[in-house]
C-alpha cells in the first residue's frame, strides 16, 4: 500500500521543549506547533488576524480559504498580519500520531493521547506569545475552528478584539457525537488501522470521509449536483462515485490516526466544562463578536450559532443561504466577503 501524500512542510514550525499537560491529565513532553504567517506584522502590532481550521485543514489559509484570504481578497496579506496554526493532533506538523514518542523513539500512531479544542486553543496561546502578539484584531474560525476560536476567547478575553466564528456551536451535539462516532466504527472496521504504519487504515478512512461528506451537505445538494440525467440507470450513479472520489481524495492527504483523535476532540468540545455552564463560559467572551449560520447546515443547524449570538454579550448573527449545506463556510466567499466587511466596518 502507498503511503499517503501529505501536504509540503509547514512554512514554520515551532518546537517547544516544555511540557505541555493536557485535560486528559497526560503530559506531552514537548510540543510542535507548525504554523503559516502571511504579511508583515506592523509596528503597533495591532494588524493581526488569526485563523483557526477545521477538522482536515492545515495552516495554509491562503490555500484552502484564497477567496478570504490574499492579494486583492478581503483579508490581504498587505494590511493584515494573518497567522493560522495546525490543530494539535493533526498530521500536518503539529504533535500528533505521527509524532515520535520520545519513550519508544517511533511515532505514537494510536498511542497519542486524547485532546481537546481547549488543549489546541492554549497551544495557539503558547504561540501567540512566542511570536510577540498581544492584541488580535480579528480570529476567524469555522466548524471545528469555531470551537476552538471560542474556547480561546474565553480562556484569553482580553486578547481579540473582535471574533467571528462561523458554522459552530458552544458544545457538540449528541447528533455530530454520533456522526462521529459512525467514522470511528468505519475506521475501526480496516483491520490495518491497528498497524502501526502511517498508511493504516486507509480503507476505513474512506468509508469514515464518505460517512462525513453526508453530514456536511445535504439533500439539496446531493439533488442538485448528483442526480442522473437519464431515468434508465441500474447502477453506476453518480452519487455513489461521488463519495468514493471524496474518500479517496482524503486518504491522498490525511492519516486515520489522526482523524480518529481529531473527532475525538470534536465529541468533548464543551465550553461549559469546568466553568459553571456553557452560558456562563459564553458570558466571560469581551471580544466583539459575529456568529455565522449556514440555512442548510444539519450538521451545526443554525439554532447553534443563534444560541452563541444570544449569550455572547453583545454577540451578532447573522444567516446566510446556501445550498452547501456546512461546506458553506468554506464555498460561500462572496456573500462571506459581503457579511464580514459590513460587520467590520471595511470599505471596499
Amino acid at each position: 500500500m502507498s503511503m499517503p501524500q501529505f501536504i509540503s512542510t509547514p512554512h514554520k514550525t515551532l518546537r517547544l521543549e516544555v511540557p505541555f499537560s493536557l485535560e486528559h491529565g497526560v503530559t506531552l513532553p514537548h510540543l510542535d506547533i507548525a504554523y503559516h504567517t502571511y504579511g508583515t506584522l506592523n509596528t503597533a502590532k495591532d494588524n493581526v488576524v488569526w485563523v483557526c481550521h477545521a477538522l482536515t485543514g492545515n495552516s495554509d489559509a491562503a490555500v484552502w480559504w484564497d477567496g478570504l484570504i490574499g492579494a486583492g481578497r478581503l483579508f490581504d496579506p498587505a494590511e493584515y498580519f494573518i497567522v493560522c496554526a495546525n490543530m494539535l493532533g493533526s498530521c500536518y506538523g503539529s504533535s500528533g500520531a505521527a509524532s515520535i514518542n520520545p519513550t519508544t523513539e517511533t511515532p505514537y500512531f494510536r498511542t497519542f493521547p486524547q485532546v481537546t479544542t481547549r488543549d489546541m486553543a492554549r497551544a495557539h496561546v503558547l504561540l501567540r506569545q512566542e511570536l510577540g502578539i498581544e492584541k488580535i484584531l480579528v480570529g476567524l474560525g469555522g466548524s471545528m475552528g469555531g470551537q476552538q476560536l471560542l474556547e480561546w476567547a474565553i480562556l484569553e478575553p482580553t486578547v481579540f478584539e473582535t471574533i467571528i466564528p462561523m458554522a459552530t456551536n458552544a458544545k457538540h451535539s449528541p447528533w455530530g457525537i454520533a456522526f462521529n462516532e459512525s467514522q470511528r466504527l468505519a475506521l475501526e472496521a480496516d483491520a490495518t488501522f491497528f498497524e502501526d504504519r502511517l498508511d493504516a487504515g486507509l480503507a476505513g478512512l474512506k468509508a469514515a470521509r464518505s460517512i462525513g461528506i453526508l453530514s456536511y451537505r445535504n439533500y439539496e445538494t446531493f439533488g442538485k449536483t448528483q442526480a442522473e440525467p437519464f431515468n434508465d440507470k441500474l447502477d453506476g450513479f453518480r452519487s455513489s462515485s461521488y463519495q468514493a472520489y471524496q474518500g479517496d481524495k482524503l486518504t491522498k492527504r490525511f492519516n486515520a490516526h489522526s482523524y480518529w483523535q481529531l473527532s475525538k476532540a470534536m465529541d468533548s468540545h464543551n465550553v461549559g466544562r469546568g466553568r459553571g455552564s456553557v452560558e456562563e463560559a459564553l458570558a466571560q467572551i469581551q471580544a466583539r463578536t459575529l456568529v455565522v449560520g449556514i440555512s442548510t447546515d444539519i450538521l451545526f443547524p443554525p439554532e447553534e450559532q443563534r444560541f452563541l449570538a444570544e449569550h455572547i454579550p453583545g454577540g451578532e448573527y447573522v444567516e446566510i443561504t446556501s445550498p452547501y449545506g456546512h461546506d458553506g463556510f468554506l464555498i460561500e466567499f462572496a456573500v462571506l466577503t459581503d457579511v464580514v466587511r459590513e460587520f467590520l466596518g471595511v470599505e471596499v
